[in-house]
């Protein structure tokens, strides 16, 4: 299928990179330190339970679930109080969480596709994770980063998506999202009116009722290969002329 592609919204987590090995990572870096500055918060709150508390304060307040930063603050200060640790821990213990939430490694293909990518059209980041670009080193491949703490809404609302069309100058039905996640990412742009692309690295099986990806592929090297193959110089020149 070739159709035109004028710019490229792109997922973060378990698109560019896996969530899994941050989170355990995370689980872990916060335990020690607690450890270290709370001995009793860590008694209380082992890692399996802080992980439970997590997911406690997730489904207790999902008026914040667009706001992954809160939560994750709301979940270390009720351990800190419940453990009866002072508060003035809290943001020392978010910076500690926050650094190693940051320490990410890409999947083999992600960086060199990326590249590639980001050469051929603007690149937008649209997560709804708390991850920086800067901290990580990989901003200068993107033309901005828009997350759903900072738009105020998550995927898959159409309102993130209209905001990173207009941001990059583009209408949406010429706007590629990718990502991970069959609602969030794909079925979540398609609604919105953008074309949809399906990075199934899993090998899973589509399982939308009524929406079927404009692409699909197990890398992000598949993407660059398509739009190496399918995006004429003058699709691209389109963008920069607007």
């Amino acid at each position: 299928m070739k159709f035109p592609v004028l710019a490229i919204t792109l997922d973060l987590d378990d698109t560019l990179w896996p969530f899994a090995p941050i989170g355990a990572r995370i689980d872990q870096v916060l335990f020690d330190w607690m450890r270290e500055h709370s001995p009793a918060t860590a008694a209380m709150y082992p890692v399996a339970a802080m992980r439970e508390l997590r997911e406690r304060s997730f489904r207790d307040n999902p008026h914040l679930h667009f706001d992954l930063s809160a939560l994750r603050r709301l979940t270390i200060q009720e351990a800190l109080e419940s453990s009866g640790a002072s508060l003035d821990l809290l943001e020392p213990a978010y910076e500690v969480f926050y650094a190693a939430r940051n320490q990410v490694e890409c999947y083999p293909d992600a960086l060199d596709a990326l590249a590639r990518i980001a050469a051929r059209v603007p690149v937008a980041a649209l997560s709804n994770g708390n991850a920086d670009l800067e901290r990580i080193g990989l901003a200068h491949h993107f033309s901005f980063q828009l997350g759903a703490r900072e738009h105020g809404a998550a995927k898959p609302e159409a309102s993130i998506f209209h905001a990173a069309c207009d941001r990059l100058g583009v209408a949406p039905a010429q706007v590629l999202h990718v990502g991970d996640h069959v609602e969030m990412d794909v079925a979540g742009a398609m609604a919105a009116g953008l074309r949809g692309c399906w990075i199934n690295r899993e090998a899973a099986t589509w399982n939308h009722p009524q929406l079927q990806p404009d692409l699909q592929f197990d890398t992000l090297t598949g993407l660059a290969d398509w739009l190496d193959a399918n995006l004429d110089a003058a699709d691209a020149d389109a963008f920069r002329s607007t």
